[in-house]
C-alpha cells in the first residue's frame, strides 16, 4: 500500500513539473519551428540534427514556461483560468520552479550549441529572454499593446528551425516570423475578450479591460485581414505555389468569418471559440506549408 501511495505521490510530482513546461504550447511552437527545419531544405533534413534541434528548441521553450509561471505566480492565483498552476497552487515552490526552469534552459543551450549551431542556440536564448522578461515583466503590465509587442518573441520558432538546419537567417523564415506575428493578436485577444473580468481583477491592461471589448472585436476582424495578406507574400515571393496559396485562402478566409462573428453577431461563446480556431488555422496553415514544399506544385 504505501509502495503505490509513493509511485502515486511521484506520478503527481511529475504531472505538476509537466505542467510546469506548458506543453500545448511548446507543442504548437515545435510544430512551426519543425516546418522550418523541412523548408529550408529541398530534401528531408538529418535525422540527427532534426532531434537535436526540436529537443533543444524544446527544452529553451519549456524554460521559458515555467519560468513564466513563477513571474506570474501571484496574478496566476487571483485569476479562474490560471489559479490552478502548479507554482500558482503551492504544490511547487518557486525556487524550485526556477531551477528546473535553469536546468532546462542550460541543456537545452548546451545541446544547441554543440550539436546544432552557435547561432540556433542564442537566438533561442534570445527568445526565451524576450518572453520570460521583456514580455511577461514589463510589457505584459505596461501597455495594452503588449501582446503585439511581445508577440515577436512566440513568433521565432520557424527562424530557430531554418538556422538550425543552415546556420544562417533568411527571407523565409522571415516570412514565416512574420505570418506568426500577424497571428498572435487576434489569436490571444479572442482568449482575452473571454477572460476580460480575470484581467480586470488583476489590473492586467490587456486589450479589452483599458479599450473596451467592442474596440478589441474591431482589431480583431482588422489583424485578421492583415493576416491575410502576410499570409500571401510567401507565394507572391515564389517560396510556395498554388497548394499553399489555395489553402491559405481558406484559412484565413474562414478566420476572417470567425472574427465577422465575432464583431457583429457574438454569443456568449464565441470569443472562446474564435480563439480556439486560431490555433487550429496556425497548425493547418503550418502543415500546409510543409506539403506544398515536398510536393513542389507551381501555378502555371
Amino acid at each position: 500500500m504505501k509502495t503505490m501511495q509513493r509511485v502515486g505521490g511521484w506520478q503527481l510530482v511529475w504531472r505538476d513539473y509537466y505542467q510546469l513546461t506548458k506543453p500545448k504550447v511548446v507543442a504548437l511552437l515545435l510544430l512551426t519551428a519543425w516546418v522550418g527545419m523541412l523548408l529550408a531544405q529541398p530534401g528531408l533534413p538529418s535525422v540527427d540534427l532534426l532531434l537535436c534541434g526540436t529537443l533543444g528548441i524544446g527544452l529553451l521553450s519549456s524554460a521559458a514556461a515555467a519560468l513564466n509561471h513563477v513571474l506570474d505566480q501571484r496574478i496566476d492565483a487571483q485569476m479562474a483560468r490560471t489559479h490552478h498552476r502548479p507554482v500558482a497552487r503551492g504544490r511547487i515552490s518557486a525556487e524550485k520552479a526556477v531551477i528546473f526552469s535553469g536546468v532546462l534552459a542550460f541543456s537545452g543551450f548546451v545541446l544547441l550549441y554543440s550539436m546544432v549551431n552557435p547561432l540556433t542556440a542564442w537566438l533561442t536564448l534570445a527568445s526565451l529572454f524576450g518572453y520570460a522578461v521583456v514580455y511577461t515583466l514589463y510589457l505584459k503590465r505596461a501597455t495594452p499593446q503588449n501582446i503585439v509587442i511581445g508577440g515577436l518573441a512566440g513568433a521565432m520558432p520557424p527562424l530557430l528551425g531554418w538556422t538550425s538546419m543552415t546556420g544562417e537567417i533568411a527571407a523565409e523564415p522571415l516570412l514565416l516570423v512574420m505570418i506568426i506575428f500577424a497571428w498572435t493578436p487576434p489569436h490571444f485577444w479572442a482568449l482575452a475578450i473571454h477572460r476580460r473580468d480575470d484581467y480586470a481583477k488583476v489590473n492586467m491592461p490587456m486589450l479589452p479591460v483599458t479599450h473596451g471589448i467592442e474596440f478589441t472585436k474591431t482589431a480583431i476582424f482588422l489583424y485578421t485581414l492583415i493576416l491575410f495578406l502576410v499570409c500571401l507574400l510567401p507565394y507572391l515571393m515564389g517560396m510556395t505555389g498554388v497548394i499553399y496559396l489555395a489553402g491559405t485562402v481558406v484559412l484565413n478566409l474562414w478566420f476572417m468569418a470567425w472574427a465577422w462573428q465575432l464583431k457583429f453577431h457574438a454569443k456568449a461563446d464565441t470569443a472562446i471559440k474564435t480563439f480556439r480556431f486560431s490555433i487550429v488555422h496556425l497548425m493547418l496553415l503550418f502543415l500546409l506549408l510543409m506539403v506544398d514544399h515536398y510536393l513542389k506544385w507551381t501555378a502555371f
